[in-house]
């Protein structure tokens, strides 16, 4: 039993495993749990073993590498094409095989775990952040039925719920004014929660040579230089610029036929998480680097005579994608461009 490509299809408790020899026929085929999974693969000589970049791809990919073998990750809509007839859970192993052994297929890297912490930690406090929106609409939603509209802003709800709970006469019933200070303490302590994990971020920043020279972009705060170099690592995966721009679906979207080449709106392909910071990054930096005598700046002005500002703003997210891929791969801070004279 000579097995050249191990295919694995992971589940929560049990995985399937297909193997493939050198001319992609299937010699074996397993079901067996995930611990028993690492077991059944040292016994084997190295091969190529293939994976979905899925929930515990990377813990199993590290545990199979350290083995010897040459782990493989690839995105699940890769593999899509490669299953043939019904969909089970073996047909899916099968196709995971042989997906991997396709010379054009694009494959995940492996992240260490202190990537996945940092990534952990980034999805922690977007819950939080979420979990602070809804909670401050509630509180929103609760004064409005009593009569009490409170303009937008974090500063103004504060300030509104300081006059209405701890002011000289009752504004609220005794019940209502009870569960609305309950609420305001909920609050208090997800600032305080999202505050903390701020400090973090920018604690990590400092001490990442990869971060700090991130921090050197316009735009790009702790929060982003650590979320960008958790989810980038190598980027040498990338072999240019606009290939981590289209990772982060800041590209447009083509829809080109008879030879007509279309343009629409961008892919909002890959993670949303990482486009939101870099759009929110690219538009706090946007009126200031507008104003700038340098290169990019030009490229702004000139971009926003002739678009719309809201579109300007996701050009310029997609730039800052491409100069952070720059940075990594050539391990140079940014420096700002003066226009010749």
């Amino acid at each position: 039993m000579q097995i050249a490509v191990l295919g694995i299809d992971l589940g929560k408790n049990s995985c399937s495993l297909v193997g493939l020899d050198v001319v992609g026929k299937v010699v074996v085929r397993r079901r067996m749990r995930r611990e028993t999974v690492i077991a059944f693969a040292g016994k084997l000589p190295s091969c190529v073993v293939a994976m979905e970049a899925c929930c515990g791809a990377h813990h199993m990919g590290r545990a199979l590498a350290a083995q010897g073998h040459e782990v493989r990750l690839m995105s699940p809509e890769y593999v899509r094409p490669y299953v043939k007839a019904q969909k089970n859970a073996d047909r899916d192993a099968e196709a995971i095989g042989e997906a991997a052994t396709r010379p054009t297929m694009r494959f995940v890297t492996l992240k260490s775990e202190d990537q996945l912490d940092m990534q952990t930690l980034h999805r922690v406090r977007d819950r939080l952040v979420a979990e602070r929106t809804s909670l401050m609409n509630q509180i929103r939603s609760v004064l409005l039925e009593r009569g009490h509209i409170v303009p937008q802003g974090r500063a103004r709800l504060a300030a509104a719920l300081e006059e209405l709970l701890d002011g000289p006469e009752p504004a609220l019933s005794t019940r209502m004014a009870m569960l609305v200070s309950d609420m305001r303490a909920r609050w208090q302590s997800l600032n305080e929660r999202i505050a903390a994990f701020d400090r973090e971020f920018a604690e990590a920043a400092e001490q990442d040579l990869h971060a700090r020279r991130l921090l050197t972009i316009p735009g790009v705060g702790a929060l982003n230089a650590t979320a960008l170099v958790a989810a980038v690592g190598d980027a040498g995966t990338f072999a240019r610029g606009r290939d981590l721009a289209a990772w982060l679906g800041l590209v447009p979207r083509q829809a080109t036929t008879g030879g007509k080449p279309r343009l629409l709106g961008i892919t909002k392909r890959g993670s949303r998480y990482l486009r939101k910071l870099l759009i929110q990054g690219a538009r706090s930096a946007m009126p200031t680097l507008r104003k700038t005598d340098t290169r990019l700046g030009a490229w702004l002005r000139g971009l926003l005579a002739r678009s719309h500002p809201n579109t300007a703003v996701v050009a310029l997210a997609a730039k800052l994608a491409r100069i952070v891929w720059a940075l990594l791969r050539h391990e140079r801070t940014y420096e700002m461009s003066a226009l010749p004279a």
